[in-house]
C-alpha cells in the first residue's frame, strides 16, 4: 500500500493530548489501595492503562465506568482487601503495570503470578526482585530470576534501607508500594531525580512520607483515603507535536492542560538549550500535580549536548529528542541514555 505525506505550509493547532500514562496507573493503584470511593476522570485511553484496571478487578476491586469516556469510580479496598486471583494476572505490555502491582503483591499474604506479552517478557525484573526478596517476599522469575513471568508469595515485609541502582520511578514506586505494607521504615536512596507522581499522590492520600533530596522514606501502617484525580494531558503524547511546532518553518502550537512536573519536563529544557521558542503560560496545580499550556514555534536549532541527571527527565522524549536535533545546526550529543534500550523495544536501535 503507497501512503503519500503532504507537509502543511503552516502548521497550527491548539489540542489537549490523551491522560498521562504515569498517573492514570497510579489513579487507579493507588485508590484501589485506599478507604472509600474515588473517581478518576481523563484516564488514559491506551492499552497499558487498560492492563492495570484489569488486573484490579482480577484482585477483586470494584471498578464502575462513567457515562463520560474515559471515567470510572474506583471503590478501594484498603491495603488488606484485595483478594487471591483466580488466574494469571496480564499486564500486557506494560511495564508499569507490572512492576507497581508487584510491590502491592508483594505485601499479600496470597500466591500471584504476573505475566506479560513477549515484549514485557524481554525485559529486566531483577530490578525488582532482589530488593523486593530483601524485605522478605518470596518473589521468584524466569531466566535465573530475572525476567517475567514472575511468581509473589507475599506478606510479612520488613523495612529496608535501599540504594536504587537507577534512577527509576517504576523501581522506586514498586519499593515504596511494599513499604507500606512493611514492618519497620523502608528508606530509598536514588542515585538520581525521577518521577515523583506516587509520592505526590500518596502524601495527598494521607501517607507519610519523608523526602530529603534523593532519599525517600516509607512510613509503615497507614491508612489511605481515596481521592478524586482529573488526569492532567500527557506530556510524552504532548512532544512530539511540540517537536514539530520547533521544526516546522511555519507553525504555531498549543497543548494545553498538560501536566509540567519538573521531574518530567527534561525535553522543554534540552529544546531551550537548543534555541527552542517555547511558552509556558496559565500554569495552575491540578490534583496535586502541576498543569500548563505550552505553546511551540517555529525556531532556529543549534546542537547541544545533554546527559547526566537530565536524561532521567526526558527518558521517554529521547527519540522525539533525536528528531529534533536533525533540524538543529550541528551534531547533538545524548548521553547516559542506556535505559532507552531496555524500554518496550531498543529504543537507541529503532
Amino acid at each position: 500500500m503507497r501512503r503519500r505525506v503532504t507537509s502543511p505550509r503552516h502548521l497550527e493547532r491548539v489540542f489537549a493530548p490523551p491522560g498521562d500514562k504515569s498517573i492514570s496507573h497510579r489513579s487507579a493503584i493507588l485508590n484501589a489501595m485506599a478507604e472509600g470511593e474515588a473517581v478518576v476522570t481523563n484516564y488514559s485511553p491506551g492499552g497499558d492503562c487498560a492492563s492495570t484496571l484489569r488486573c484490579l478487578r482480577a484482585l477483586g476491586v470494584p471498578i464502575r465506568r462513567l457515562d463520560s469516556e474515559n471515567s470510572f469510580v474506583v471503590l478501594g479496598v484498603g491495603l488488606d482487601g484485595f483478594r487471591e486471583p483466580a488466574d494469571v494476572l496480564n499486564a500486557g505490555n506494560s511495564g508499569t503495570t507490572m512492576r507497581l502491582l508487584s510491590g502491592l503483591l508483594a505485601g499479600q499474604p496470597f500466591l500471584s503470578i504476573v505475566t506479560g506479552d513477549g515484549s514485557l517478557r524481554s525485559r529486566p525484573m531483577d530490578r525488582i526482585i532482589r530488593p523486593l526478596r530483601q524485605m522478605g517476599a518470596r518473589i521468584q522469575g524466569r531466566d535465573g530470576d530475572s525476567k517475567a513471568p514472575l511468581v509473589i508469595r507475599g506478606g510479612d515485609l520488613h523495612g529496608v534501607d535501599y540504594v536504587l541502582p537507577v534512577a527509576s520511578a517504576q523501581l522506586k514506586s514498586c519499593l515504596v508500594l511494599a513499604g507500606l505494607f512493611a514492618r519497620g521504615e523502608t528508606r530509598l536512596q536514588s542515585p538520581a531525580a525521577s518521577r515523583d507522581h506516587t509520592e505526590l499522590m500518596l502524601q495527598r492520600m494521607g501517607a507519610t512520607l519523608v523526602e530529603d533530596g534523593l532519599t525517600v522514606t516509607v512510613k509503615p501502617g497507614q491508612t489511605l483515603h481515596a481521592m478524586d484525580i482529573q488526569v492532567p494531558a500527557d506530556f510524552s503524547s504532548a512532544a512530539y507535536w511540540l517537536v514539530a511546532g520547533v521544526c516546522h518553518p511555519s507553525a504555531r502550537v498549543t497543548v494545553t492542560n498538560v501536566g509540567i512536573n519538573p521531574t518530567r519536563t527534561g525535553l522543554l529544557d534540552a529544546l531551550k538549550a537548543m534555541g527552542a521558542r517555547l511558552t509556558v503560560s496559565n500554569p495552575r496545580s491540578q490534583g496535586g500535580e502541576e498543569v500548563a499550556d505550552v505553546t511551540a514555534e517555529s525556531s532556529d536549532l543549534t546542537a547541544t549536548e545533554i546527559g547526566g541527571d537530565m536524561i532521567p527527565r526526558l527518558l521517554d522524549e529521547g527519540p522525539v529528542l533525536a528528531l529534533a536535533a536533525c533540524f538543529a545546526r550541528g551534531t547533538t550529543v545524548i548521553r547516559d541514555a542506556q535505559e532507552l534500550r531496555v524500554k518496550e523495544s531498543d529504543r537507541i536501535k529503532t
